[in-house]
């Protein structure tokens, strides 16, 4: 049993475990049946362009995500463009901010306490769902447990002690912090949660001043990011208002969140799970909403990072049932974590299994993009609408090989876009005339919203008046249509 293994190995146990867990989840259908949806394909094709086509690209459209794209570009290079590579970091991200939660729950309320907490962290629905995400969301999850760990060890009596250099640890803290405000610049929200933490315990003046230094530091060095992103709104411009029913998640994260840290009996000036859990789950959540009073921008993954607190709380309460049960059922107390662990696997299976089908998703991009391989011949025109949806064939070549896309005027590459750019409609509609056989691809009509750049119109009202549909496919979230020219 785990409670008879010496102290030392137990210490390396509590991080481990939920670090092979956690892994074990990530890489079960780590392919998704082999599909890949939107957000996803934006990674793949930004990272297999060069260096420099990314940095042109980062002036005109998701400067928020360069850093991310380089590092991508970088691991595409060197093992090749797959599922694997795109979604594997992300994977090893969520493993690493595990292991972070479970040293943070074993410091501050025991073995139980981290190994719960640890595990809890990749058993949460949203975390299941990044836990497979070829985005920069995990990353900024594990970079967050790495700097809410500094910040404790810098908080905790050891680090009062004669002789011990705390600078060290203060300076990784502020490069941590930056580090993920360069992969997304919301988790800079991290500051005031940590600041939270620091009232809490009645932190001193030295751990204030340090704590407002290297914060700032990280601040003004994303700042510029930041203020150039700002130009770059019009991307998030699809986000819709705040509404009340969009807080019914995080209302149900903080209630959950509260009923466990009240396990923890938090106090007023003692280092405890509740002290760090709670401000990491509740201010990142709350700061969004305030933000998004002003400009639309809540997305539950810009502050997935906050679900750390929400496990360490968990496994606090974990810890607090053990230590409950220990006095009367030793042997009883000692199966709570594992027991609670198995049976919030086996009930989140539906869950577990949904996250890992391509359903989960909106839409697939290989799978139309085989579609077009099958339907396609010699000489056939190919339309995207909206030109987004030009993504299939830009993860998947091989498949439009053959197949003139007669609305380009500049790749994506040359023109430093995710999508490229189209020509006038004028142009368009008299390309479109002058072919016999057009494939279009677009979203499926459950997804699908009426056409509205005049690209776009031009586009649909040729193919509605010269051409009649002869083949029509959708599968996964999208739609091939093949059209030939009427007489």
């Amino acid at each position: 049993m785990l409670c008879h293994i010496p102290a030392p190995r137990r210490g390396h146990l509590v991080w481990l475990l939920p670090f092979l867990w956690t892994l074990a989840f990530g890489l079960w259908g780590l392919s998704r049946q082999d599909s890949v949806w939107r957000d996803e394909a934006a990674t793949w094709q930004v990272a297999g362009r060069s260096a420099g086509e990314i940095w042109d690209m980062l002036g005109n459209v998701d400067a928020v995500h360069g850093l991310y794209y380089l590092l991508m570009h970088g691991l595409f290079e060197v093992f090749g463009a797959s599922t694997t590579t795109l979604r594997l970091p992300s994977v090893l991200a969520v493993a690493a901010a595990a292991s972070c939660v479970a040293i943070l729950g074993r410091r501050l309320a025991g073995f139980w306490a981290g190994l719960g907490g640890g595990l809890a962290l990749g058993l949460l629905p949203a975390v299941q769902f990044h836990l497979q995400e070829g985005r920069p969301y995990a990353l900024v999850a594990a970079g967050a447990g790495l700097s809410t760990l500094l910040l404790v060890s810098l908080l905790g009596p050891e680090a009062a002690r004669p002789g011990r250099r705390v600078r060290p640890r203060w300076t990784a803290y502020g490069i941590t912090v930056l580090v993920c405000a360069l992969l997304n610049w919301l988790s800079l929200l991290v500051l005031p949660a940590h600041a939270v933490t620091l009232w809490w315990v009645r932190a001193g003046r030295g751990a204030w001043l340090r704590w407002a230094a290297y914060g700032a530091g990280a601040v003004a060095g994303a700042l510029p990011l930041v203020l150039f992103s700002r130009g770059q709104s019009d991307q998030v411009s699809w986000i819709p208002p705040l509404t009340w029913h969009m807080l019914i998640g995080p209302g149900i994260l903080l209630a959950l969140g509260g009923l466990c840290a009240g396990a923890d009996r938090p106090r007023r000036g003692r280092l405890s799970a509740a002290a760090v859990g709670l401000p990491l789950l509740a201010v990142p959540q709350l700061g969004l909403i305030g933000i998004s009073l002003v400009q639309p921008l809540f997305l539950d993954r810009y502050v997935l990072f906050s679900l750390l607190g929400l496990a360490l709380l968990v496994g606090a309460a974990l810890g607090a049932a053990v230590r409950a049960c220990a006095p009367r059922f030793p042997r009883t107390g000692r199966l709570v974590v594992p027991g609670v662990a198995g049976v919030a696997a086996l009930a989140l299976l539906p869950v577990e299994l949904g996250q890992r089908a391509p359903a989960s998703r909106v839409d697939d991009v290989l799978s139309v993009a085989g579609e077009v391989a099958r339907l396609k011949r010699d000489g056939d025109a190919v339309l995207f609408v909206p030109a987004a949806r030009r993504d299939t064939a830009l993860v998947s070549p091989g498949a439009f090989t053959g197949l003139a896309d007669i609305a380009l005027a500049s790749t994506p590459a040359a023109s430093g876009t995710l999508k490229g750019e189209e020509a006038g409609p004028a142009r368009i509609r008299e390309e479109l005339l002058g072919q016999r056989r057009v494939l279009l691809v677009t979203d499926a009509a459950e997804v699908a919203k009426a056409p509205s750049a005049e690209r776009d119109k031009a586009k649909a009202a040729v193919l509605r008046e010269r051409f009649t549909v002869v083949e029509d496919r959708q599968v996964r979230g999208r739609r091939v249509t093949v059209y030939e020219r009427l007489g």
